[in-house]
């Protein structure tokens, strides 16, 4: 069943989409070669019990973090460890927190410290992959709509797109439906109503798409071992514009809504 949001849970989702985006940007802005992963953890797990919320994560289905780190050639869901993250490194940082009852889930790839051009590429063309799929998340349009502008940009510009993990509702629970894949298998979706609350969220690689569960049965890695990337946002659909919910920008993105 699809949740359509009311007025009144949205004055509680918008704080708790904000607080998300916040401490990712924290996160972002903390890390540094060096640190390990478990520190990046802990880091979070201060700034998230600092503005008064909990992580949405961590004991979910056993998730034992606070939020998820990714490095290099981890795709999503990697655990904090005493691994150290390098000059060079990508790192993808999803976040999700519960406050008010309701939860916010955002994700960004970074770079420590710097990357060579091909790394800035990748997490360029995922980062307007999102910004594509954000733009169709409009009253009318069908969930097929996001995830063919997402494929449709990442395949022109010669990446692949992640196919075992995908976008879904979010609201008062972490995965709502419906599921929103960054590919299309022109298969029939839902239409899109105003109210619909989604987790928009891209996964990109810069080799093949394949890829594999590591031992720890959480991290999942590319199997060529090439790098991935991984942006997400949380956006409420409207009978017009998305409303981007775990955006700060005071500017709204530059989404092109239509095309």
């Amino acid at each position: 069943m699809i949740i359509l949001k009311t007025e009144r849970d949205l004055e509680a989702m918008r704080p708790a989409c904000q607080l998300a985006g916040t401490v990712l940007d924290e996160v972002a802005a903390w890390i540094q070669p060096g640190v390990s992963t478990r520190e990046i953890d802990d880091y979070a797990a201060g700034r998230i019990k600092h503005y008064g919320a909990k992580s949405a994560f961590l004991g979910y289905r056993k998730y034992p973090c606070h939020i998820c780190i990714s490095v290099n050639e981890q795709v999503v869901h990697g655990l904090a460890s005493d691994r150290r993250v390098q000059f060079g490194d990508i790192v993808s940082l999803d976040v999700g927190v519960v406050h008010l009852g309701f939860i916010g889930d955002t994700a960004r790839t970074v770079a420590v410290g710097g990357c060579d051009a091909a790394a800035q590429r990748l997490m360029d063309v995922t980062e307007q992959a999102l910004l594509e799929g954000m733009a169709r998340a409009v009253a009318g349009n069908r969930v097929a709509d996001i995830s063919e502008a997402i494929q449709r940009h990442v395949e022109s510009n010669g990446l692949t797109v992640v196919r075992e993990f995908v976008g879904h509702g979010v609201g008062r629970s972490m995965h709502e439906e419906p599921q929103v894949p960054n590919f299309t298998d022109r298969k029939p979706s839902p239409k899109l109503r105003a109210g619909m609350t989604l987790a928009i969220e891209p996964m990109v690689n810069e080799g093949g798409a394949a890829v594999r569960l590591l031992k720890d049965g959480w991290t999942v890695v590319t199997q060529d071992g090439k790098r991935s990337a991984h942006f997400e946002h949380t956006v409420l659909v409207t009978e017009s514009e998305p409303e981007i919910l775990t955006c700060l920008e005071k500017a709204p993105l530059r989404l092109r809504v239509g095309s």
